[in-house]
């Protein structure tokens, strides 16, 4: 096997470095794109999002949700109220 050494920026050595696992090399890495395994969409890919929002407070972020919405209804009223009157004037 040949070796070949290439130069790369850092944010393209830690995207390929976050797709590294123990068992594999950067050339591996390399060819499994090649072999498309790593297709947006494909099930390799959704993989690596299996357990990322275990640790979120659903019930907080419904509260913040409400919230905005609440939030956002009151200032489109406002807003479609100031428009109203200035379209009278």
């Amino acid at each position: 096997m040949v070796n070949k050494n290439i130069s790369i920026k850092k944010e393209a050595y830690d995207f390929l470095s976050s797709l590294k696992v123990k068992n594999k090399s950067f050339s591996e890495v390399i060819l499994d794109f090649k072999k498309n395994e790593y297709k947006k969409g494909s099930a390799k890919s959704l993989l690596r999002f299996a357990g990322v929002l275990k640790n979120v407070d659903w019930e907080e972020k419904e509260k913040r949700m409400k919230e905005f919405r609440k939030s956002f209804e009151k200032r489109v009223k406002e807003t479609s109220k100031y428009m109203e009157k200035s379209r009278k004037n």
